[in-house]
């Protein structure tokens, strides 16, 4: 079994170049209808685990932008992927998506697109997603449900090329959410799938 690091990074290090040719575009319609669910205003948000910003460059226009800090920063561990980002014009952070250098209650949203099954420690993700999201704000997952066929197939490929996933239902991880103290919404299911969680307002 390949070993890509922790979160897999050597390998979407290798990949970068070539990265936006093979995935599609962030899905920006369900994003937004997940945003939508902040009871605050987004101006600023951390798209996490972001590697080339497909999310961010989805999000960017209906991101009302801070006049002092951009209003949409992508953040990961690899940094030709991050480098990818730059050259698109957004604005990025070499960072632990576990251990975000970021003020608390900083933000008004996180959203994590197509990555958390590869973060090895999702409860701790997501506990820094809330801490860095002020009350009312919103954390964001897009993911890969592996009870459908095709979750099944995908499942099986990255077990092929030695990625370390772990991957969750909708219904799954909207309960996780709701352990962690958020109050959480499938807002799309199927083969990808968006659930949201706000973070208390008091």
């Amino acid at each position: 079994m390949l070993d890509h690091g922790p979160g897999d990074v050597r390998f979407f290090d290798r990949v970068a170049p070539l990265y936006d040719r093979l995935m599609p575009a962030a899905d920006e319609a369900a994003l937004s209808e997940a945003l939508s669910l902040s009871r605050r205003p987004v101006r600023t948000l951390l798209d996490v685990a972001g590697g080339t910003g497909r999310a961010a460059r989805a999000l960017s226009g209906l991101v009302d932008d801070e006049p002092t800090a951009p209003g949409v920063v992508v953040v990961d561990q690899s940094l030709s992927m991050l480098a990818a980002a730059r050259r698109r014009g957004l604005a990025a952070l070499g960072a632990d998506a576990t251990a975000l250098p970021v003020r608390t209650d900083a933000v008004d949203a996180v959203v994590v697109t197509d990555a958390l099954h590869h973060v090895r420690d999702q409860r701790a993700l997501v506990a820094e997603a809330r801490r860095v999201v002020a009350p009312g704000g919103v954390v964001v997952v897009a993911d890969f449900d592996p009870a459908t066929l095709r979750g099944r197939a995908l499942v099986a490929l990255e077990r092929l090329v030695g990625f370390d996933s772990t991957f969750s239902t909708p219904d799954d991880l909207a309960r996780f959410f709701e352990r962690e103290g958020l109050s959480a919404r499938v807002v799309t299911s199927g083969f990808g799938y968006v659930v949201a969680g706000r973070v208390p307002e008091s």
